[in-house]
């Protein structure tokens, strides 16, 4: 059966998209949850319209996702924690305090999820990974110094 998908599906596709799934798939999961609609004329004009408002926004994301990478690619964002004598930190650097770094340095709000970072137990430079969209990817290299 051939159904227009109206949100994105993992392993099936995007929104917009035509594809051609098991009759009882679409009877028994994709229609009744709303997730699709059956491929008629008129349907898959509407299909169009929603691949290209879909496009528009992926096309905005990047560019504002590009904006940012450019913005925060270049600086060196501080963080400071507890830690003892030797540099080692009482606790680690989370995802969620790079965020907060951020905000308060630069005024760029990022979404914890799309911060990558590796266990940071050491004070020093260490580089996290931002991923703000699925083409742009970038570090940003954190600077872990010795709260007072």
């Amino acid at each position: 059966m051939k159904v227009i998908l109206r949100s994105d599906l993992d392993g099936l596709g995007k929104r917009g998209d035509i594809v051609d799934v098991a009759d009882g798939h679409a009877r028994n999961f994709l229609l009744p949850k709303g997730h699709a609609i059956v491929a008629s004329d008129g349907a898959v004009e509407q299909a169009g319209q929603m691949r290209q408002a879909r496009d528009q926004r992926d096309s905005s994301a990047r560019e504002a996702a590009t904006t940012i990478a450019s913005t925060l690619v270049p600086k060196v964002i501080t963080v400071a924690a507890k830690a003892g004598p030797e540099g080692k930190l009482f606790g680690s650097i989370t995802a969620a305090d790079v965020v907060a770094a951020v905000q308060e340095q630069t005024d760029i709000e990022l979404d914890r999820r799309q911060i990558d970072v590796d266990v940071i137990k050491t004070i020093g430079q260490h580089t996290v990974t931002a991923s703000l969209h699925n083409d742009v990817s970038f570090p940003i290299t954190i600077d872990v110094v010795a709260a007072d």
